[in-house]
């Protein structure tokens, strides 16, 4: 009997549930799903004894993507982020936990609101906004009830409130001096002065991040996640009275996530193996030395996301994700030792037995090491494929073994699809994330000419049938790929990528440049550099069809990156294609954009490898 088929459509109709957060008597749990075709807020009742979920109940009606929802400490109010048509300029709103009454407590569309969190006593809350000055997060603080707002720290840097101390005396910090560096540091808000609590990190020495800081119980000191003089993100512990750093282990992988419950007495964290992730918990009540391991769930391999305690630590939701089933969010309950999958998103009709896991591999690049990829395959089907190698953005970030409807349905269309973790991706070691900065730009394109070259000398691919895809840093290296290895590529798409280094750096947000330039370089410094990889002036060397996406109200991207790729392709008569998406930002979120792109992907690569 031949393997049954599903449309495009299909795939594209499995949802994902994701931001968890727990109501103050943990009865309840909010979750961002996209049911509706964009992120909303929704609630679940929690009875880990029911056999079947409660039917959840949604709480906004936007239209327009939600980007968190955190319930207030001590009444059945949240706080909810959004932004409008995918241009990252969140809002912040007050939410009824009904859902009758969303409130605007933000009203200039012009500028970013990222919150931080709520005063133990739910009075007020803090967040980080541009409004002095595009270029820079300042921290400010409202009071909920009157409106009223004030800057709490003003600093011509990139500041993002995270949290209050537990006595709500002082607010939680870290500046960020690029992506790879930043500092943690505490506001008093009596008096608005600051204290520094790691080292000021430099452009011009080895960056360090120090991130998720959490007291503890007796109140002495943070637990936090750093990689300062070493590879990897390690949990570590910083006395408040010395401001002495102390790591709490060895770890050959990032811990990548780290949580600890109000009342600082129980520990959870996430290590990253090898893209998979391993789920940690710990009693600390009596500090790390007297910790005590407490019993983890039992769950498939796959992707641990979004760690939230109950406010009495009995319980802790996750989101999480494989590569053969959808998203979603489960609560595990330490005292009953029970596990319960709170959503149930859809799967779009399809069995969940038509979806394929990949493989875990390695392959060989230029200067001899081993590049580390996922390989999903077509079931039954081994040799001489239609191959996708599709490049992940960041470019600090990684591929990993979660649910991609696009993958899903190449596969189950006969193609193979890599996604690769070149030099540059996170999640291998400080050495190997730097291994693709500013100069060292192209060899990781590199990597993607092995990558091809292996697919083919291994028997995998047809070479004659080997595509590129990729998004964001994604696309500049799709770009980069079709123009630096020409011969190799049948197709290529191009979602919101870089097309010219100058006019992204010139162009970008204000708060973003600062932040790049230590990964690509500066105007300043690195110019004639960046002019001569930028793709744009290597484009009479394409001859790979190409298909470009790109939203029109992209902040990181702008979208005059894929117009002059576009044009200059459409001037050498190069087969081109283009969709351009009035309300879309950097990458596509409402599911009626998906579905019309993504399935005209599929057309576009069918026609040029027929």
């Amino acid at each position: 009997m031949a393997k049954e088929t599903y449309s495009f459509e299909r795939y594209l109709n499995v949802r994902t549930a994701f931001g968890p957060h727990f109501s103050p008597d943990g009865q309840k749990l909010s979750f961002l799903t996209n049911i509706t075709g964009v992120a909303e807020v929704w609630s679940v009742d929690l009875n880990m004894q029911a056999a079947i979920p409660s039917w959840p109940e949604q709480l906004t009606f936007r239209g327009e993507r939600v980007s968190g929802a955190v319930y207030a400490p001590h009444e059945d109010t949240i706080l909810v982020s959004g932004d409008i048509g995918g241009n990252e300029r969140a809002q912040l709103f007050l939410l009824a936990a009904d859902g009758s009454q969303l409130t605007a407590l933000t009203s200039n569309l012009e500028v970013m609101h990222i919150f931080g969190d709520w005063s133990p006593d739910g009075r007020y809350i803090t967040y980080s906004s541009n409004e002095r000055d595009a270029r820079y997060f300042d921290i400010y603080e409202m009071e909920i009830v009157s409106g009223e707002q004030r800057l709490l720290l003003q600093h011509d840097g990139t500041n993002y409130a995270h949290g209050y101390s537990p006595d709500g005396s002082q607010v939680y910090l870290t500046r960020w001096l690029s992506n790879t560096r930043s500092q943690l540091l505490l506001v008093d808000r009596a008096t608005a002065t600051e204290r520094a609590l790691t080292p000021e990190m430099k452009l011009d020495g080895r960056g360090a991040v120090y991130h998720s800081a959490a007291w503890s119980a007796d109140r002495q000191g943070l637990y936090l996640l750093s990689n300062h003089e070493r590879q990897f993100r390690s949990l570590a512990y910083l006395d408040l009275s010395t401001l002495a750093m102390r790591y709490l282990g060895e770890d050959r992988w990032d811990v990548e996530q780290l949580q600890v419950s109000k009342d600082g007495t129980r520990l959870a964290m996430v290590v990253n193996e090898d893209g998979y992730s391993t789920l940690s918990l710990f009693d600390v009540s009596q500090g790390w030395e007297q910790r005590r391991s407490l019993l983890t769930p039992t769950l498939p391999r796959g992707v641990i996301y979004d760690l939230t305690w109950s406010e009495d630590g009995s319980r802790l939701a996750l989101t999480y994700a494989t590569a053969d089933d959808a998203m979603d969010v489960w609560v595990w309950d330490l005292e009953a030792e029970a596990i319960v999958r709170a959503t149930q998103s859809s799967r779009g009709g399809i069995p969940q037995a038509s979806f394929v896991n990949p493989s875990l591999v390695h392959y060989p690049t230029f200067d001899g090491r081993e590049i580390p990829g996922f390989l999903y395959l077509p079931t039954g089907q081994q040799k001489q494929l239609p191959v996708i190698i599709n490049v992940h953005g960041g470019p600090e970030g990684q591929a990993r073994p979660i649910f991609d409807p696009v993958t899903q349905y190449f596969v189950s269309q006969g193609f193979a699809v890599l996604a690769p973790n070149v030099r540059g991706s996170t999640g291998y070691g400080y050495d190997y994330q730097s291994l693709d900065d500013v100069r060292l730009r192209m060899d990781s394109v590199a990597d993607l000419q092995h990558a091809a070259l292996w697919l083919r000398d291994s028997g995998i691919a047809d070479s004659k049938r080997i595509v590129v895809m990729g998004g964001s840093y994604g696309g500049f290296m799709v770009l980069s790929a079709i123009t630096t290895y020409p011969d190799l590529w049948a197709a290529a798409v191009d979602i919101v990528g870089i097309a010219n280094f100058v006019t992204f750096l010139e162009n970008t947000g204000p708060w973003r440049r600062k932040l790049r330039e230590a990964e690509y370089g500066s105007l300043e410094n690195d110019r004639e550099f960046l002019e001569q990889i930028s793709p744009i002036r290597s484009v009479d060397k394409i001859t790979a069809p190409l298909f470009v996406v790109h939203g029109a109200n992209d902040p990181r991207v702008p979208v005059g990156e894929a117009e002059q790729i576009v044009a200059a392709l459409q001037r050498r008569q190069v087969p081109v294609e283009y969709l351009r998406f009035e309300d879309e930002g950097h990458g596509l979120i409402k599911r009626s954009n998906r579905l019309l792109a993504y399935p005209a992907i599929a057309r576009f690569l069918e026609q040029q490898l027929s």
